[in-house]
Order: structure tokens, then sequence, then C-alpha cells
């Protein structure tokens, strides 16, 4: 029983020592960045590494909860439907779960149904629009721990969520993870100008100080750019809009 458990919390044990590894920064010995380090030590992509770190954050919530302490999740994929809930949803959806698997540990497929019940159940109704620039809240979502307090133009407009535009690409978010800033029409027309803008420029080849100057353009929270960003921004376009059109 003690060697099952073990292997039980192996996925557990690696979020939380990749989460060690990655916050401590212990990877710059060998490596310049922490997706390079997980590629190459242990074959993991940046997307397998994060869904560890992830499940392990959400492990460690669920052990916080009492009344589920003596059933707790196996594997990774049993908590990965969980990372878009609120820290409280997903004690009470693992509890859910648990008592529809019979007081068992439930399947991915029965976490899953059990979100999408919660989801539905909280869902707002969406009055964004289309060109309307808003912030990204991370609040408990993992997966928008990145983006949180960007800047987004709203690209379409669903249900119950978004396509939103950044700096450096698109992605769907939900309307509870988003916040109109109310700009103006022009001023929502001048947003979309930067973006397209620093979209022109951006690529994950550029170096680490030019991809910290264009995600920090990408948080403001102001629909114009001062005049030394102007500058700054001018004159990477014209260095990295030269090297573009040689490509060309």
């Amino acid at each position: 029983m003690h060697l099952e458990r073990k292997v039980e919390r192996a996925f557990f044990e690696a979020g939380k020592a990749l989460t060690e590894l990655r916050d401590c920064r212990l990877y710059r010995s060998t490596h310049s960045t922490f997706e390079e380090y997980c590629k190459d030590r242990f074959g993991y992509n940046r997307s397998r590494s994060y869904q560890l770190i992830d499940a392990a954050i959400v492990v460690d919530n669920l052990h916080k909860c009492p009344q589920i302490v003596d059933i707790l999740p196996t594997a990774e994929g049993q908590v990965r439907p969980l990372t878009k809930l609120e820290t409280e949803q997903q004690q009470e959806v693992w509890q859910a779960a648990v008592e529809k698997a019979s007081g068992k540990v439930p399947t991915g497929r029965i976490v899953k149904d059990a979100v999408q019940q919660i989801i539905e159940r909280t869902q707002v109704p969406n009055s964004y629009q289309i060109g309307e620039v808003c912030e990204i809240l991370a609040k408990d979502n993992p997966e928008l721990r990145c983006r949180g307090s960007c800047w987004a133009i709203v690209s379409q407009v669903n249900d119950f969520s978004c396509t939103v535009r950044l700096w450096d690409g698109e992605c769907t978010v939900g309307v509870q993870h988003l916040k109109s800033y109310e700009y103006l029409p022009q001023e929502c027309e001048q947003m979309q100008v930067i973006c397209d803008r620093i979209s022109k420029i951006y690529s994950d080849s550029l170096e680490e100080t030019v991809k910290n100057l264009l995600q920090s353009l990408g948080k403001l929270n102001r629909p114009y750019l001062t005049a030394v960003e102007e500058k700054l921004l001018s004159v990477l376009e014209f260095e990295y809009g030269k090297d573009n059109s040689l490509n060309d």
C-alpha cells in the first residue's frame, strides 16, 4: 500500500518539484529558460510541464478540505478539468465527482462532467462587443496566469466567453475573467493600432529584453503610449521591420 501511494502521488510530486525548479530558477545553471530545461531534461514540452505544475496546485488545495482528504486524485488527468475553476469550486466539484463515483476516486470523465455542470450553473450573460478593450483577470485560473492584467481586444463574442486578441496572439476567455476598460470608441481604435504594431514585431525568437518591453506594453492600463514608449516602439519597428523585409 505504501508503494501504491507513491505511484499515485508521482504526478503530484513531479508538479511540486517542477514548481520549485521554476520559481527558484534552479534551471539557470544549465539552461536560459525553464521550457528549454524541461524539454532537454525530462522530454516535457511547455504544455506538459505546466499541466503537472497546475495539477499540484489543485491537489494542494484539495488537501485543505477535511471532507475529501482521504480520497484524492491519483492521476493528472483527473485534476486537469479542475484547473479552470476557482479554489472553492475545485473542492466542491471534486466532492461531487467522488459522490458520483460511489465514494471512489473518480475518472477524468466524471470530473469533467462535474466541472461542466458548475460552469453552466455559474455562467453570466455575455454583454461584450467586438472591438471592446478589456483587462484579463487571471483569478485562480492557472491557464491565464501569464496573461493576468494584460489588455485584450474582443475579436469574437460567444455565449459565455470572448475570443480576444492580445499583443502576442489570440485566446478564448470566459466573461468572468474579463473586465471592460470602458474606453471610448476612438480610444479602442487607438488600442487596436497599438496591438497591430506590437503583433508585427513579436515572435518567439526575440531577445528576452525585447520580449519584456513588448510585454510591458501589453499591460498598459491607458489607451495611449507615452512619448518614451512611442520612441522605443518605433525603434523596434525600424530594427525588426528591417529584418522582416529582408526575410521577405
